[in-house]
């Protein structure tokens, strides 16, 4: 037989994809047989000449039906391993990198612009940016398979290299060969729900091995381009274990393991950067000066060693060592891995450590020793990580729904004997209150007191959080988020837990050491947003604790506000309610900081975060943005070193744009375009509404075209589907509404309701000029063409024979198809072109290599989908769907 790939050349240029397909091909052939490769073969050519127009396109391979249950899993499998492959040969090729998406290209559009670098480091002295790590289930590969996966990506740099041996001295081809056929023989599917522990444990391996290692080389060149030396204003952040929100298994001892585990990492990781540095700098006190400081250093550390005592470099970093040995003793509970002969003083904090290593560099400076190496080489490396990683790693941000808050305030105040019936207040009323208790250094909470499961939690929770803030520094925790946060008394009972521990106190000013951040989500929160933030900073004890804090951080959703109103008038919400926002935050005196809770699909704010962020109003990024990083989008931009440079830098000079580059709209521009997209929004939002929430059946139609019920059981995530046991679509959390819907390939959240709102917009002219002059239309609509390009309505028919109730089925999935087919044409013309992506080719090829290997998932998706709803019990039949599930959102990359 003539030797085939798993992808054919007249597929993809892209020579990784057709090299690792070619060895998949090969490890499948030796470990499956020539007749399952035979079959896998046939389907794979077979799907591809229909995506090329050879065959009926609406017709089911009938290869398919000739495979077994066993065969099923296997070529499921196969397929899903192919996907993998080829998103890492694209990320390799730089698909994912944007033009102008780094600092130097950003620096340099500034300067084109007048805009000097004084203007840049002034912003950067205070600018925040920072990824924010979730635990949201849409990751739905095992830790391992990723593992393998960044191994073969590791060994694909050293072909490029023209290695032809790895260090170990492996033959390259043969050890990417023997990582392929690791994953081909790893089981892909969790059997066990994941508990907390494993998510905090993912995203360790993430924060320790990537982030901690590229952030320092980032700033490094950050500093080259600027000519001076940034603060350090990209740092990581986390949700996991600290986020509650409808995450029962969450609690006190979750957030305890956290952060232990982060401060166990990262101060691991410096005593091991240590002792390389005591290696290297073997620098003679007979051949360089020295400084005092770093004698009195050298003195102190109690090596008495007569053959380092010429080196006091190396002699104060033994008593560095040892004090920071001391240091991880007290966080971990037990000593290092590499234990000093006798423990030093703990650091009291990471700024008395770099104070230590600032002496250092000092005496290589003073003395010229080190090659230059004083404040750059790995000596620098290890003081830019202190400074940004601190004994903490990554922020833990708290995040509790605001119905929980007033549940516990409502019973710390009836134990109390203060008010019998908080709840049954009016919202002037709890305010008044609220504010009263919070001015008086009185605790509300009785040791003795029997509280409920809930509130006893609760207040477990905010003491550890102060506990943490002793042993860790105050940077550890600096954010509580409130879910479905709608009124000033939502955030005010958050202070009155943190009061409970110590976390606010009472004065002249007050204090609160962590800030209450409200989460707007629904299009109604976004649209009262104003109000709201207007009301919390006319409290003058907040005006107090912002003025000394500097900002204030508002967390915009964008997962329900879709599911809400559907995506134009989520994204237009958001939009506006940012915009809205920056009058109230300047007239407050307060610097603005949104925090942009974004998912991996479109329609939950998926999409370019470069993008996204240079297309903010201006006067609402001001150097300081967050964006929470999820599910698979985390192993996409953070699997490997390479690919976080790119990403980390993207989203630093895409803030440092949207912060100081001059507004690409004038102001009567922007009010036409505003006032037409209200227009647009409006009837977008009732089409949208009309057929969620105003159609008969449509919830049962939902439940059974898409795999919503399946998807519940894959065990990806350690936190329910949905909020409550109700199976009403309002109640159903956003991401399996966004995951099911993307799984039947309708991807309904990213699109339905903007083709009739175009179309019924009377100035076609109008629209064609705000997409090529309006960034945030021009975001908007590339999204929109993505999602577009990546659902399929024929696929999507197939599904259909899964509903129970034909007739009514088929006339809803028909309104579905012709706004779907109108928001297609709408786009197209709007765009000038002739078919969807015909101006992004890069991502057109991205997505046409995918469909022939995506479309047997689905069709055999079905089949099983058939099956197990009729009652067969066999258990590859669920094994084979939830393969199916991994591997169709595998291949879709962005999903959930």
């Amino acid at each position: 037989m003539q030797h085939q790939d798993m992808a054919s050349a007249s597929i993809t240029q892209n020579p990784d994809i057709r090299y690792l397909g070619r060895v998949l091909g090969d490890v499948i052939r030796e470990m499956g047989g020539e007749a399952l490769f035979r079959r896998i073969e046939y389907i794979r050519s077979t799907s591809v000449d229909r995506a090329r127009g050879i065959g009926d396109a609406a017709a089911i391979d009938p290869g398919l039906g000739a495979l077994t249950l066993d065969d099923t899993l296997a070529f499921t499998r196969g397929f899903m391993l192919f996907s993998m492959l080829a998103n890492l040969a694209e990320d390799r090729q730089g698909i994912a990198a944007e033009p102008g998406a780094d600092m130097a290209q950003a620096i340099a559009r500034l300067d084109a612009e007048g805009i000097g670098r004084d203007a840049v480091m002034a912003l950067l002295d205070s600018a925040l940016i920072v990824p924010v790590l979730t635990a949201h289930p849409t990751e739905v590969r095992r830790k391992s398979i990723i593992d393998h996966r960044n191994r073969i990506a590791e060994l694909m740099l050293l072909k490029d290299a023209g290695r032809t041996e790895t260090d170990d001295g492996d033959l390259v081809d043969a050890a990417i060969h023997r990582q392929i056929a690791l994953l081909w023989q790893t089981r892909p599917l969790r059997r066990e729900r994941l508990y907390v522990a494993d998510e905090v444990d993912t995203a360790l391996a993430y924060l320790r091995d990537v982030f901690l290692p590229v952030l320092p080389a980032l700033y490094a060149r950050w500093e080259r381009v600027l000519g001076a030396r940034p603060p350090s204003f990209l740092r990581a952040g986390s949700w996991i274990g600290g986020d509650r929100d409808g995450n029962p298994f969450v609690n006190a001892e979750s957030l305890r393991l956290a952060l232990a585990r982060s401060g166990q990492a990262v101060v691991g990781y410096y005593l091991d950067s240590l002792h390389a540095l005591g290696a290297e700098l073997s620098i003679s006190s007979e051949l360089a000066e020295t400084t005092p400081e770093l004698d009195r250093l050298a003195e102190a550390s109690g090596d008495t060693n007569a053959a380092r005592a010429d080196e006091p470099y190396r002699r104060a970093i033994t008593g560095i060592y040892a004090r920071l040995a001391a240091t991880y003793q007290v966080l971990a509970g037990q000593p290092p891995a590499r234990a000093p002969a006798r423990m030093g003083e703990p650091y009291p904090d990471p700024a008395a450590f770099r104070a230590d290593l600032i002496e250092i560099a000092h005496a290589i400076g003073h003395g010229g020793g080190g090659g230059g190496q004083g404040g750059s080489g790995a000596l620098g490396r290890l003081i830019r990580a202190v400074e940004t990683f601190g004994f903490h790693l990554a922020t833990l941000d708290l995040r509790q729904n605001a119905d929980v808050h007033e549940r516990v305030v409502a019973e710390l105040l009836k134990v109390a004997g203060v008010e019998p019936d908080y709840l049954g207040l009016d919202e002037a009323a709890r305010v008044a209150l609220l504010r009263r208790e919070l001015a008086s250094g009185r605790l509300l909470s009785i040791p003795y007191a029997d509280y409920s499961e809930e509130t006893a939690s609760e207040l477990a929770i905010v003491r550890a959080a102060a506990e943490a803030h002793a042993r860790y520094g105050p940077e550890c925790i600096t954010t509580y988020n409130i879910s479905k946060a709608a009124s000033v008394s939502d955030m005010l009972e958050v202070h009155m837990m943190l009061k409970e521990a110590g976390l606010y106190r009472p004065g002249d000013p007050p204090r609160a050491a962590i800030m209450a951040v409200p989460l707007f989500e629904t299009i109604g929160d976004l649209e009262n947003a104003p109000e709201v933030m207007a009301g919390w900073f006319a409290l003058p004890e907040v005006a107090a604790i912002v003025a000394a804090r500097g900002h204030q951080e508002v967390m915009v959703g964008y997962s329900d506000s879709n599911k809400d109103g559907g995506y134009l008038t989520s994204v237009w919400s958001l939009h506006q309610a940012s915009r809205a926002l920056a009058p109230v935050f300047a007239e407050a005196g307060a610097a603005m900081q949104l925090f942009h809770g974004r998912g991996g699909a479109v329609g939950r704010g998926g999409g370019s975060s470069f993008a996204a962020i240079r297309a903010q109003p201006p006067g609402t990024v001001s150097g300081r943005i967050r964006i929470t990083e999820q599910g698979e989008v985390i192993a996409a931009k953070y699997g490997t070193a390479a690919s976080a440079a790119v990403n980390l830098e993207a989203m630093a000079s895409a803030t440092l744009l949207a912060s100081i580059e001059p507004p690409q709209l004038n102001a009567q521009d922007y009010a036409r375009y505003a006032a037409s997209m209200e227009d647009i929004s409006g009837a977008a939002f009732r089409e949208y509404r009309d057929l969620v929430y105003g159609t008969e059946g449509f919830k049962t139609f939902f439940r059974q075209l898409t795999p919503i019920a399946e998807i519940a059981d894959l065990k990806i995530g350690s936190r329910p589907a949905s909020r409550t046991k109700s199976d009403r679509i309002e109640d159903l959390r956003a991401i399996p509404w966004v995951f099911s819907w993307a799984q039947a390939r309708v991807m309904l959240p990213g699109w339905y309701g903007v083709g009739k709102a175009l179309r019924g917009f009377g100035d076609q002219a109008l629209l064609g000029e705000m997409a090529e002059a309006w960034p945030f239309f021009r975001s908007t609509l590339a999204n929109l063409e993505m999602v577009l390009a990546k659902s399929d309505m024929a696929i999507a028919g197939h599904y259909l024979a899964l509903v129970e109730d034909q007739a009514a089925g088929r006339a809803i999935f028909d309104r579905i198809v012709d706004s779907w087919k109108t928001t297609r044409d709408c786009l197209l013309e709007i765009t000038g072109q002739a078919r969807l992506l015909e101006k992004s080719p890069a991502l057109e090829q991205s997505i046409r290599l995918r469909l022939p290997y995506i479309e047997p998932l689905n069709f055999l998706q079905i089949e099983l989908l058939k099956r197990h709803r009729a009652g067969e019990t066999d258990p590859r039949i669920r094994e084979g769907i939830q393969l199916s599930i991994n591997a169709v959102a595998t291949a879709l990359r962005n999903s959930g």
